[in-house]
């Protein structure tokens, strides 16, 4: 008998503003290169909102499907991969934090609650739960809600940085900087450490790190930017936890996927890292 193997699949690899961008596509002449290439059918340069779908094979034999963050695109994400990897249901949402590109698509989750489940639990903090109830007033608060069609049905669950639970899999907080006056979550799930938006990772984050077979992480250009890593500073992360695997997510529109891989590739030769730019639609099989 063959047991189901959990997966992880790369819902979104882009920043907020995703790639392509349209100011690049219809500006005279066209100066970007990437741009252009994200219009192609199948090109990995096409980068929505960085999120993370987790195919957990619970021991029940029914597989959970838990997605981190749901940024402004997630739609697009959702209606591209659902299908693709036969994924029915959301069983959790977990969020590393409130900005947009994490959460803009909670009121697409009326699709799920409407036509497949009755509610979807909502991971977060307090403070992240404290926007969303002034960015989705009428999903957190439902007696504000003013008629027309039905809306997402949710439930909040509350986390601080104890590990919890969700959906039978254990998720451990990885609180990171993410610029300076703001903390994030990743989360270490198993052996896989996600850390999508950060500048910093102290060191108390660093020994839950340790470890790691899979570290996903923020690397959002080569040019330095004061709340995301850029390439350096993001190959050093991965030269600190040395992970049997990186992957590279949150890229702009200046990172042309092949070129930068191509470049990549050398630190197997010289630091004996296997590191890599991660893209949408992406999927790995873990251990859970």
């Amino acid at each position: 008998m063959t047991t189901a193997k959990s997966e992880i699949v790369f819902l979104g690899t882009g920043t907020s503003e995703g790639v392509p961008r349209v100011s690049c596509l219809t500006r005279e002449p066209v100066t970007c290169k990437v741009c252009p290439s994200a219009m192609q059918p199948g090109s990995k340069n096409r980068r929505r909102n960085t999120s993370l779908l987790v195919r957990y094979a619970h021991p029940d034999g029914r597989t959970r499907n838990i997605v981190v963050d749901i940024g402004k695109f997630f739609w697009h994400s959702a209606l591209e991969w659902f299908p693709r990897y036969r994924v029915p249901s959301i069983d959790a949402i977990v969020l590393t934090h409130s900005h947009a590109d994490a959460v803009g698509g909670m009121d697409d989750l009326r699709d799920w609650t409407n036509n497949v489940s009755e509610a979807i639990p909502i991971h977060l903090r307090q403070a992240d739960l404290d926007v969303l109830a002034r960015m989705f007033f009428y999903l957190v608060d439902t007696d504000q809600q003013t008629g027309g069609g039905g809306v997402a049905k949710l439930r909040f669950e509350l986390v601080d940085e104890a590990p919890f639970d969700v959906s039978g899999l254990k998720f451990t907080p990885l609180p990171v900087e993410h610029g300076e006056h703001m903390t994030t979550f990743g989360y270490r799930i198993g052996d896989v450490s996600y850390v999508s938006d950060a500048s910093m990772i102290p060191e108390s984050t660093a020994r839950l790190i340790e470890g790691s077979d899979i570290l996903v992480l923020d690397a959002l250009r080569a040019r330095p930017h004061r709340s995301h890593f850029n390439f350096e500073q993001a190959i050093e992360q991965a030269k600190r936890f040395r992970a049997r695997k990186t992957y590279f997510v949150d890229m702009t529109h200046d990172v042309d996927h092949d070129e930068t891989n191509t470049e990549l590739a050398r630190l197997a030769s010289t630091d004996g890292l296997d590191v890599q730019l991660a893209h949408d639609g992406l999927c790995i099989e873990v251990d859970l």
